[in-house]
């Protein structure tokens, strides 16, 4: 039963109950992803609300819920700190631009989708999603352990006052910067230099020392530089908020899996907090009426500012894709139905670019949350839209009520995300798993962990690349021989006349003809002893030549042809002869009647155009 807009209400029921359900488990995750962010609870909420109402309006995934994510809330939180401190540490004037890199994202994923390119996201090496998937785990654990313990850099006075020097530095910095720009810089005359220098208040000080303190203490290196500090600081009242909220977390799931856990642990450790009175500290406040679009993004547009995060957002693009078409698959396993891949793209694409627009992190197909629709009887992508609703309520309604949520629950909320984030079968498997793939998925992890998680994904990628194509050149040039008919006989050879087998040779090539295996194939010519007139280049199992491997073939031919040899090629398939048409070796150096389509044609030809030059 759908109506005009192509909506089916004929399961109006379970798509109410499970997205009503998805809703409260997106709840507290939506939260403390905005939180670990860097950005606020609310822009977790915005992100949950847009991605995961347009998503399911404009996808390709009936039952997909899609919201902020583990993944897309790590890079986030990189990109987020890396823009906040160009700025001074101000998230305000680092919004515009913190938004625009998100907005691109989004619009990346559209293009994606547009040019059809969903289907090849499963390309993506296993290795490389396990590894940075494990980094993911890696990074929010360590990153939550101070707010776990109550631990804040920038409110350590004898921390921050340690990098006052450097931010007096800085601030002068910025002062002669801004006089040469002014033009007002000259050695001759600081007298405006030394004005604006006594000038400088010990506010402005203690603020740029703050900021230099938190940069310190980001990070997964950053979490172990202030370690023994928070440790030596611990607010035992936030430890043991955020201790109680793991514990329910895990419990409650031994009782029943019907409520969730998670939320069932928000409400209960907050309204101890609240209900007691306890002297904990609030997450940061909801603001309060509907999302309002952020129009910073385009009046104080700099491209300048923007460009350095190009990758940034292709990266964030290529993530959500593939965490959501991840999830679209389960979705399918679940349903026994058959995602879009391209439109699932374009609508991730667009709920990301409206959750930019509106001030929301990023996000993607959420499996737990599309796995609990499915469950409570989500049956189109009426339930995602309702997910996003039921969110949107709580936001109006309850706002204020939820910006009383101790930030040490939602820290220990994202600790239970960071160990299930994990991908713990694919670290069992590294004592059987082949070198080169525990060399990826370590490199990936590590780098992901301590350095960059943009950069690290690229690495992997490019060094699973290297080693697959490596492999696939090795195999090919193990597979394919160059013997004579004396050495080996394939079935269909068996009755070539023996007084030819001198002036015979055949090369079976098994596997595509590709610039990882092109060396190989070169030293062909060099290898064809002088008794040899003609030389058999059997292609049947060629699926596939490139531009290398066309060029390598072209020498080859080449230079049998110099030496005096005719080459003949069998069953050769239509992608390879449509490259050797490109470029002319057929018909020029090969002509098309010494092609055949079969080794019993060739055998004919064999017979009537070569002797037998050794006895005569």
């Amino acid at each position: 039963m759908k109506n005009k807009l192509g909506f089916d209400f004929s399961h109006l029921r379970g798509d109410l109950l499970g997205g009503l359900t998805a809703g409260i488990v997106a709840l507290p995750l939506a939260l403390a992803f905005g939180v670990s962010s860097g950005l606020g609870p609310s822009a977790g909420l915005y992100g949950a609300i847009f991605v995961g109402f347009f998503a399911a309006f404009f996808g390709g995934t009936t039952t997909q819920i899609s919201g902020p994510t583990a993944p897309m809330t790590a890079v986030s939180m990189v990109v987020i700190a890396s823009i906040v401190a160009t700025f001074d540490g101000d998230v305000s004037k680092a919004l515009p631009t913190i938004l625009t890199v998100f907005l691109l994202g989004g619009l990346i994923q559209i293009g994606l989708g547009l040019m059809g390119l969903g289907k090849y996201i499963k390309y993506i090496p296993y290795p490389v999603v396990s590894g940075f998937m494990s980094a993911i785990g890696v990074i929010i654990l360590l990153t939550q352990i101070q707010p776990i313990v109550g631990y804040y850099a920038k409110e350590d006075a004898a921390f921050v006052e340690g990098f006052k020097p450097k931010a007096e530095e800085i601030i002068l910095d910025n002062i002669l910067k801004e006089e040469a720009g002014e033009g007002l810089l000259v050695l001759e005359d600081f007298k405006e230099t030394i004005v604006r220098a006594e000038h400088i208040t010990e506010e402005q000080v203690h603020k740029e020392a703050q900021t230099l303190a938190g940069k310190e203490a980001s990070g997964v290196i950053g979490a172990f530089r202030v370690l023994p500090r928070a440790l030596g600081q611990i607010n035992w009242l936030e430890f043991l908020l955020a201790l109680g909220t793991i514990l329910i977390i895990y419990g409650f799931k031994r009782i029943t899996t019907v409520i969730p856990s998670t939320l069932v642990a928000l409400f209960v450790m907050s309204g101890i907090a609240v209900g007691f009175n306890l002297d904990y500290r609030p997450i940061e406040a909801i603001p309060s009426g509907l999302p309002m679009p952020n129009l910073g993004i385009f009046t104080h547009f700099n491209w300048e500012s923007v460009a350095p995060y190009i990758f940034t957002a292709i990266t964030l693009a290529l993530l959500g894709s593939i965490d959501s078409l991840l999830t679209s698959v389960v979705a399918d396993n679940m349903t026994k139905t058959k995602h879009q891949p391209n439109k699932e793209l374009v609508g991730q694409g667009i709920g990301n670019t409206l959750g930019a627009l509106f001030g929301g992190i990023p996000g993607a197909g959420a499996t737990i949350r599309t796995v609990v629709n499915i469950k409570a009887g989500g049956k189109t992508r009426l339930s995602g839209m309702v997910a996003a609703s039921v969110l949107f309520i709580i936001l109006i309604a309850l706002g204020p009520t939820a910006s009383k949520i101790p930030a040490a629950v939602l820290a220990g909320i994202l600790i239970t995300v960071g160990i299930g984030v994990i991908d713990y079968k694919g670290l069992r498997a590294i004592p059987y798993m082949p070198r080169t793939e525990v060399v990826i998925l370590l490199t990936v992890l590590i780098l992901s962990s301590v350095w960059n998680l943009v950069f690290a994904v690229g690495i992997g990628l490019v060094i699973a690349s290297l080693m697959f194509m490596k492999k696939i050149g090795d195999l090919t040039a193990q597979q394919s021989d160059l013997k004579s008919l004396e050495e080996e006989t394939w079935d269909d050879e068996i009755g070539f006349p023996k007084d030819l087998k001198q002036e015979v040779f055949i090369k079976h090539i098994k596997g595509p003809l590709f610039f990882g295996y092109t060396s190989d194939f070169q030293r062909l010519a060099a290898q064809i002893p002088s008794t040899a007139s003609t030389v058999i280049i059997r292609m049947d199992k060629v699926p596939y030549m490139d531009q290398s491997g066309l060029y390598a073939m072209e020498d080859v031919v080449v230079d049998l042809a110099k030496s005096g040899k005719k080459v003949l090629l069998v069953d050769i398939s239509a992608q390879p002869r449509y490259m050797l048409e490109r470029i002319d070796i057929i018909p020029d150096l090969i002509p098309k009647t010494q092609i055949f389509g079969s080794f019993n044609d060739c055998l004919k030809w064999v017979k009537e155009n070569v002797t037998d030059e050794v006895k005569a």
